[in-house]
Formats: structure tokens, sequence, C-alpha cells
């Protein structure tokens, strides 16, 4: 890693306290091409041209089946938001795994998603394209005995968020064994616990793309300014504000990511539309209340007025 400047690491500091909702890019550019990284900033027009137009004679079998387990006693909330983040997203199905006695608080919610109770050893894997694990899903044994289950054996697209990075985080020898293109959604903290500790917003990143050539995977680290790290690549996104800064936005985010990976998106593709238009809708719902308002059922809301 080039090492950034005295000055630069205090002026990024400033920059982080101004009170502007959406402060200028020139700094964060400035810095990063100091790292001398392969870098892209996400702008609608990349988008447009990955995004795949609805046949007019499609169906629902197109647009996938995405098995979702999350939740836990006092956390159901968590697998609502993915699951309807999901289904906005556009994929075609939505089977949610959810503990024993909770189905149907999900019916009731969410009726247009599926429910299957978690079982130990999990072994309903054929239905489903694209999986997610771990928001609301609690850190129990059962629970790190289903990710390494999963991670031995699985080889369709996964997104691992929340507990299930927090898992992988106490079992640190598993990511040399993530099927390659597993996606990995943490927030600075979580990355922290995963990766070492860091400094600094920059070092964090440039370890993220040590990692994923490391381990072959996708790493999605949250913040402000959201940084995707694909075998050594990097996309930084700039939509957004900090109506994020609540719990249960990163539910929504991972929901977004699997819901365009039921939809057969790669995972670059995915990744990188899924934290776009997670930081549009965000921006859409922040029009009519303020951040301190904003819930991320309103970031789920707003994804129906996101327009081509």
């Amino acid at each position: 890693m080039d090492k950034l400047s005295l000055k630069q690491l205090q002026a990024w500091d400033a920059f982080k306290q101004m009170d502007e909702p959406v402060p200028s890019t020139v700094l964060l550019e400035e810095i990063v091409q100091s790292l001398h990284i392969n870098y892209t900033i996400i702008t609608q027009e990349l988008i447009a041209n990955i995004y795949k137009v609805r046949k007019p004679f499609s169906h629902k079998g197109n647009f996938g089946h995405a098995l979702i387990m999350a939740g836990s006693k006092g956390k159901m909330g968590a697998a609502l938001l993915c699951a309807k983040a999901c289904l906005r997203s556009g994929a075609g199905l939505v089977t949610i795994a959810v503990p024993e006695n909770t189905a149907a608080l999900i019916h009731t919610a969410l009726p247009e998603a599926m429910v299957i109770e978690r079982t130990y050893p999990f072994d309903a894997w054929n239905p489903y394209n694209a999986f997610a694990l771990g928001p609301g899903w609690g850190i129990h044994q059962d629970n790190a005995n289903t990710l390494f289950e999963i991670i031995q054996n699985n080889q369709r697209p996964l997104v691992l968020d929340a507990d299930a990075i927090t898992i992988l985080a106490e079992h640190s020898d598993w990511l040399n064994m993530l099927a390659a293109n597993t996606i990995l959604t943490p927030h600075p903290k979580e990355f922290d616990r995963l990766f070492g500790s860091c400094n600094n917003d920059f070092e964090r990143w440039m370890k993220a793309l040590d990692a994923s050539i490391k381990y072959h995977c996708i790493i999605i680290v949250k913040g402000h300014f959201t940084f995707i790290a694909a075998d050594g690549k990097a996309w930084i996104n700039i939509t957004g504000n900090a109506g994020l800064a609540k719990g249960g936005s990163g539910d929504v985010l991972t929901g977004i990511i699997t819901g365009l990976l039921a939809q057969h998106y790669t995972v670059e593709q995915a990744s990188i539309i899924g934290v776009y238009i997670h930081g549009l809708a965000a921006d859409i719902a922040l029009t009519n209340q303020t951040m301190e308002s904003m819930l991320a059922s309103d970031v789920i809301e707003a994804l129906k007025k996101i327009t081509r």
C-alpha cells in the first residue's frame, strides 16, 4: 500500500465531519488516486449498461429463487427486511428459513414470501439459485455448524452478512474454504474482526483488495462511500446518506444483492447494482423526510420509485 501523507489523512478526517448532506467527491478521488489502485466510481451510466430489461413474456421462473436464512428470537424483523428487499429487487421467488414457530409471523407480514423451518443439518438446497445467511441469525453453535456445512458444500451464489460474518471471524480458517465469488458484506467493525484492525478507511480498503485476491471473494465494506473489492479491483459507491445509519439498513442491502443474484446477475454486477440502488433508494426516501426519521423499511419502499 502506498502510504498516505499525514496531511491527506487529516483532510479526510475533517471531510468526514462535514455537515453537508452530500459532500464533494473531489478529495475522495484525490486520495484514492494516490493509492494507485484499479478503481471505478459507480455511476448511473455504469448501472444502465449492466441492467437487464425484462422481456414481456417473462415469468417468475426467469428471475430465480432466493433462500434467505435469517431471523431469531427478538430479531425476526431482520428476516422480513431482507426478504422484502429481495422481492423488491426483482427475485421471482423468495423463501425464508426461519426458527421453529415463527412462520406465522412471516406469512402475516410478508405474504409474498414462502417459509421453511430451519433444521440442522440443513439439506433443502436444490430449489434455490442464490443464498443469503446472517441477518438477525444469531451466533449459537447450531448456526456455526450450518455455516460450516454450507461453506463446505455450497457452490451457488452466496451472501454472508451480519451474524454469519461474526461466526466466520471466530473461525478465520474457514475463509480458505469459501466457494469462489462468495460475497461478504461487513461494516467496518465486522471487517476488522474478520481481517484485523485498521487505522483508517483506506487501510481497510487496501486490506479488502488483498483479501479479495487471496480468498477469491467479493468484499463489500459498507460506509458512506461503500467500497467493493473483487479480484483486486475496486468500485466505490457515492449514492446514499446518513439516514442509512440505522438498524436494518444492512439487512436491506443483503436482500437487494441476493435478489439480483437470483436473477442471474454476476456477483460483481449484483454487488455494483446493489450498493448503488440501495444508496439511491435512501436518497429518494430523503426527499420527504429527514435522515433522522428514515427507516430501513422506507428504503425498501423507495426502491419502487427508481426509474431506469
